[in-house]
């Protein structure tokens, strides 16, 4: 008999999201790309390895320095984790800057696109560096000494500096010219990091940090500088503010922004040509370990580099540019009249983000509305939405607006949104104490008639339209009196006082959400066991929680076929024998991020499918205010099953399958030698704008169980 509380079943959560950076980081190296979308992707596995450090690894050091053991499911200890990290990490980089400096920069190269060093310019290119820095960095320069008369000055959070070695020029005094002394440079951010070059053919570009260098004399008259090297220093990231001694909790986080680039130093990333000394410096300095020093052979701060896009706009070095398409119902005159004839679904970024802008801009201006009430977890800094909100509070309508202060890298920006809006008359509130809102909702109340309706928007993503167009995520438009009951219900809890209502068709964590889920997978196993077919469908983000892994193992255990599309984080280990045979785990790294949350239980016309903003982790189910609705019109869920999950679980171009060793394989191709690549079909599904009365555009590809047999029809891409 299984143990399920063994520890052998569970992916530690740390090593599982490395190996999702490594999925990204294998798209860098996938050579059938254009050159410019490799580069996009070398620069997603640094800003991502940038927040894992400043959060995840800064999380671990201080419960190692504080002797917690808050050991996960898998049982390792902050410090193994911490080594283990650092090794796996250590490997990642390595093979991020080989890859930039073997592969990317002769293929930048060959297409006129170059990037110079120092050693390697024409006495034309010298003299335009020289006069470059002299007229536009010299002055935006502050040389810092380090001696003890002046310590080591307090880096910025992933500031990129300058550390040299000078030495006194004077050699009649024979003591000072036998001294060195260290100097830290920063590299000024608000000047462009690539600074243009004259060039024979092509475009030239040298580093910001390289043209300082090869004038750093200029700052230490009477000194030659003897070495410098570029690094950089991450830190700790997080915010510390107790809520319920803050008088106001939005002056706390403010306060906690200004200090958060004082946190602790995690990581330091430094030129390899650095010598020893210099090294022994900074982590000296920072507090570091050698262990935490990543030694790279190129520019550090690689998100930079995806500049030289901006003047290279030849297609065939891009991805083809695309323009998400309208639903069909965006040709009516009014939302309102297509959301109360029928419930709506939107599949971003294949599917324009218009309707939901549309809806707040009409909502606004509509002399029948009489509130509206959003969660605004993230947006962009010029929001329509958030304009929108604005012009309704001053169109004298009511206005409740949830701004979630806390939302990691967000906070300044919503600090902002939140300010701008109080000051226009928009009633702002901050979450329930010790709780992120993280759930996306919203609510219009309209007069029609003699009576009122409301109007309900849920999404699996933010009201952000940026991140709409690159990101994967579902929208769902409703008046279902009963959806609209409980969305109300939650407004009045999270701006009022109320007791847990007792909802009627969502699940809301942190009470009712990890339960609901609990159920309906006991549901299935139950169904399984009388010998009946049952099977579960997730597709998430992340899948961490050992409750749910454990209810998952023992559902295949009793015979339920289980397919998962986990984007990134999977603790659960699939194809071990005895306890997950059943389970298979896919993950899909493409153009666009993946970010929906789609479950389903059941088979054939009795599946319940489920939208959510929560992916299946512990801080999701009992530390965030989240919402799991039911997508109660047929053909929706059948277009969520065949479409959103069923083409994803069928791709083998850009998934991966998860191992029970916690690898990652490519998919084999079908039998028939068909390549899907799901995103690509996606696209292709939303060109035809089907009309909302047509046929499903695909077949029932979801599961392998209960499959109809495949039959294609007109205007039908058939994958089954």
């Amino acid at each position: 008999m299984v143990d399920p509380s063994d520890r052998h079943l569970f992916i530690n959560r740390e090593l599982s999201w490395l190996a999702f950076n490594d999925r990204v980081l294998a798209e860098a190296r996938n050579a059938s790309l254009p050159i410019h979308e490799r580069i996009k992707f070398l620069s997603i596995v640094s800003s991502n390895l940038d927040e894992f450090f400043m959060v995840r690894v800064a999380g671990l050091k201080h419960q190692a320095s504080g002797g917690i053991a808050e050991l996960p499911a898998d049982g390792m200890m902050p410090q193994e984790q911490l080594a283990a990290i650092s090794e796996r990490a250590h490997v990642m980089v390595t093979e991020q800057y080989r890859l930039w400096s073997k592969e990317l920069v002769p293929l930048l190269s060959a297409n006129g696109l170059h990037i110079l060093t120092r050693e390697n310019l024409s006495a034309e290119q010298k003299n335009a560096a020289r006069q470059a820095f002299q007229t536009q960095v010299f002055p935006a320069l502050t040389p810092l000494a380090v001696d003890p008369g002046h310590p080591f000055p307090h880096l910025r959070n992933k500031s990129l500096n300058i550390a040299m070695v000078v030495r006194r020029g004077d050699r009649r005094r024979k003591k000072d010219a036998t001294e060195s002394s260290m100097a830290v440079v920063q590299v000024p951010s608000v000047l462009p990091r690539l600074v243009s070059m004259p060039a024979t053919n092509g475009t030239a570009f040298l580093l910001l940090e390289e043209l300082i260098s090869m004038h750093a004399s200029d700052l230490f008259p009477g000194f030659a500088v003897e070495q410098s090297c570029a690094f950089r220093v991450t830190r700790n990231w997080d915010i510390d503010v107790d809520e319920e001694e803050s008088i106001d909790l939005l002056a706390s986080i403010q306060q906690e922004l200004r200090r958060r680039d004082r946190g602790a130093a995690v990581r330091l990333e430094i030129d390899n040509a650095a010598t020893p000394a210099i090294e022994a410096m900074l982590t000296s300095a920072l507090k570091l370990s050698t262990s935490d020093v990543y030694r790279v052979e190129g520019p550090l701060q690689v998100s930079d580099l995806t500049a030289v896009s901006d003047v290279d706009q030849r297609p065939e070095n891009r991805v083809e540019a695309f323009v998400p398409s309208q639903p069909p119902f965006m040709k009516d005159e009014s939302i309102f009249t297509a959301i109360a004839q029928k419930d709506l679904l939107v599949h971003h970024p294949y599917e324009s983000f218009d309707p939901v802008v549309r809806l707040l801009e009409e909502a606004a201006d509509d002399p029948n509305v009489l509130a509206i009430k959003q969660t605004l977890y993230r947006t962009t800094g010029d929001s329509p939405i958030g304009r929108s909100l604005v012009r309704a509070s001053e169109n004298g309508k009511q206005v409740a607006v949830l701004v979630e202060l806390k939302a990691r890298l967000d906070e300044a920006n919503n600090i902002a949104w939140a300010r701008r809006m109080e000051d226009n008359g928009v009633h702002v509130v901050y979450g329930l104490i010790g709780l992120k809102t993280h759930c996306k909702v919203t609510l219009v109340v309209r007069r029609e008639g003699n009576g009122i309706r409301r109007y309900v928007h849920i999404g699996t993503g933010n009201y952000n339209p940026a991140t709409a167009r690159i990101y994967t995520d579902v929208s769902l438009f409703t008046a279902r009196p009963e959806i609209a009951d409980d969305v109300t219900a939650l407004f009045n809890l999270l701006t009022g006082y109320s007791t847990q209502p007792n909802w009627k068709r969502l699940a809301v964590a942190p009470n009712t959400l990890q339960t609901k889920v609990l159920e309906m997978i006991e549901r299935e196993t139950q169904k399984a066991r009388k010998g009946e077919p049952a099977r579960i469908l997730g597709k998430m983000n992340a899948l961490v929680d050992p409750v749910i892994i454990r209810a998952l193992y023992a559902a295949s255990q009793a015979g339920v076929e289980i397919d998962l599309l986990v984007r990134g984080i999977c603790c659960l280990r699939p194809g071990v024998p005895g306890v997950s045979e059943r389970i298979r785990v896919i993950s899909v790294v493409d153009r666009f991020l993946e970010h929906a949350r789609v479950f389903a239980f059941g088979t054939g016309t009795a599946t319940d499918v489920f939208i959510s903003s929560a992916d299946w982790m512990p801080r999701n189910f009992h530390r965030r205010v989240e919402v799991m609705a039911p997508v109660e019109d047929a053909a929706l869920r059948l277009r969520l099953l065949d479409e959103v999950i069923g083409l994803g679980l069928k791709d083998n171009v850009k998934a991966r399958q998860l191992q029970a060793d916690g690898s990652y394989l490519p998919r084999p191709l079908a039998l028939d030698g068909q390549t899907i690549r799901s995103q690509t079909m996606m696209l292709e599904v939303a060109k035809r704008q089907v009309p909302a009365t047509a046929e499903p555009v695909l077949r029932h590809v979801a599961s392998p169980i209960d499959k109809p047999e495949p039959r294609a029809t007109p205007g039908t891409i058939n994958v089954a």
